[in-house]
């Protein structure tokens, strides 16, 4: 008797089970930004530098066109991990360079001293022009854009607890 082929996955388990697994890193990133890093615990961090909602520094951006590994362990500064991202300063040829990071855009997490490892589907890349690099931190942020009705355009990121 044939058997019949799977029914197809209408649930999307693989994505709910990625999503579940984007938040152990969250909660690690939310732990070491409280708490520090215990231990010999440090992070590696893959993400793709295409991927939508990745902000950093044009320079450096462009230098990692597809992807980056970022080092958490004894430098590192303003750790703040979000719902959705994390952003975190690090040091890039003596210079502090400020990286924001959706959870959706990593790609590997790897915690060398216990082997812990987690890797994830790579999301599309950003369609052209729609990734803006941050600015870098000596220039001016431009003023809020403007609507046609002469009303101005305000980012809730302000408001948003950190």
């Amino acid at each position: 008797m044939a058997q019949d082929p799977p029914a197809q996955d209408l649930m999307h388990y693989d994505a709910m089970a990625q999503e579940a697994l984007r938040g152990v890193v969250r909660s690690a990133l939310k732990r070491a930004a409280t708490e520090g890093l215990p231990g010999a615990h440090h992070f590696y961090i893959t993400f793709k530098t295409d991927a939508p909602g990745v902000s950093g520094p044009n320079d450096l951006l462009s230098k990692y066109p597809d992807e980056m590994t970022i080092v958490l362990q004894h430098q590192y500064w303003d750790l703040a991990p979000g719902e959705t991202f994390f952003s975190v300063t690090l040091q890039f040829s003596g210079q502090p360079k400020r990286l924001s990071v959706p959870y959706g855009a990593v790609t590997r997490f790897y915690d060398p001293s216990v082997q812990f490892l987690l890797q994830f589907e790579a999301p599309p890349p950003a369609p052209p022009g729609a990734v803006e690099p941050a600015p870098e931190p000596n220039e001016a942020a431009p003023d809020a854009p403007t609507g046609e009705d002469g009303s101005k355009i305000v980012s809730l990121d302000q408001f948003r607890k950190k």
